[in-house]
């Protein structure tokens, strides 16, 4: 079987049927993402995966900074982005929309995302690369859950991180349903 690539109008009509079979929610908080490489990718990935909201919390990167905008490419203007506020105050803000504020850290009590019950409407909280989620926002999250790792490195890049973490709970929303997109 011969295979090409598909074409502009093939492409969108592939994205269209994935967003008809997507019901829920999601956004995010970062919380002391400090590199701009690492937000402006980040927010690149949302708007990949229609996340709604960005909270951005203590000492993140903005969205604005030079790095970060070369890295999100504009497609900052997919997604609604908060900025300059504490990782409480955007806890607060993600429970007030109804979402359900899962924290992706290697802490104490904390499951594999595969395994951890998730509602309609979720909120990813991901941290500095080296100190994680301050202890406000780990405080503050409904569940604490990890990205299981077996090769010889104990941890990933926090937007490779998000990227995968928002790739499970879009694929867990796809899988709830019957037939193809």
């Amino acid at each position: 079987m011969s295979r090409r690539p598909l074409g502009p109008t093939d492409l969108k009509r592939l994205h269209r049927q994935w967003r008809h079979r997507t019901e829920g929610r999601v956004a995010l908080l970062l919380d002391g993402v400090m590199t701009p490489f690492n937000v402006g990718s980040i927010i690149r990935l949302a708007a990949a995966y229609g996340v709604s909201t960005i909270w951005m919390a203590g000492a993140t990167a903005s969205a604005s900074h030079p790095g970060a905008r070369k890295t999100a490419l504009g497609t900052d203007r997919f997604v609604d982005i908060v900025e300059a506020m504490t990782a409480g105050a955007a806890a607060e803000a993600a429970r007030a929309e109804g979402y359900q504020l899962v924290g992706v850290e290697l802490a104490e009590g904390a499951e594999p995302l595969f395994a951890t019950p998730l509602g309609a409407d979720v909120c990813l909280a991901v941290g500095h690369e080296d100190h994680g989620l301050s202890p406000a926002c780990l405080a503050a999250c409904d569940a604490v859950a990890y990205l299981p790792l077996m090769g010889k490195v104990g941890s990933l890049n926090v937007a490779t991180a998000a990227g995968i973490a928002l790739y499970e709970v879009r694929r867990r929303q796809w899988t709830t349903r019957e037939g193809p997109p």
